[in-house]
């Protein structure tokens, strides 16, 4: 059979134990963010993740960049037995909480509660690129959609 006929590989299942061990590094991207008044706009985004040497504590750091303002987010995660627990901090809409949520097979699957914020995350990662859903509950923030590449 010719080689290049062949399917591409398949993203490897991200580990429970280290499932932060591929993130580390820079990964820039673009997307979309929802507001509550449901106006949509372009974002620009840089993430910034630091990892542990055992890849289950991450540092996560993303900045994002619209037309009519930013998005900046400080997290804190570590991983045991599969699930997730840390704190997740929006600096410019003051918005924050802790964090809950477990490793799947694509990615990680998260719930962020605190004060007066809900909001629901999906990441998938996928070799060098990560597909980044949340979705804010009782916020000025709808929903913010993005997809980052590493490097």
């Amino acid at each position: 059979m010719d080689e290049s006929a062949k399917e591409p590989p398949r993203p490897a299942p991200v580990k429970k134990d280290a499932p932060f061990a591929e993130l580390p590094g820079r990964w820039v991207g673009e997307g979309r963010i929802g507001m509550a008044e449901g106006k949509m706009e372009s974002v620009k985004c840089r993430a910034t993740y630091f990892v542990n040497g055992t890849g289950n504590e991450l540092k996560q750091n993303i900045r994002c960049a619209s037309a009519g303002g930013k998005v900046e987010v400080k997290s804190n995660v570590i991983a045991k037995d599969g699930k997730l627990s840390g704190t997740w901090n929006e600096l410019v809409y003051n918005l924050g909480g802790d964090m809950t949520g477990e490793v799947t097979q694509r990615g990680f699957r998260i719930t962020v509660r605190g004060g007066d914020l809900t909001a629901n995350m999906d990441v998938i990662v996928m070799n060098d690129r990560q597909i980044v859903e949340i979705q804010f509950f009782n916020s000025s923030l709808r929903g913010l959609t993005l997809i980052l590449k590493k490097g």
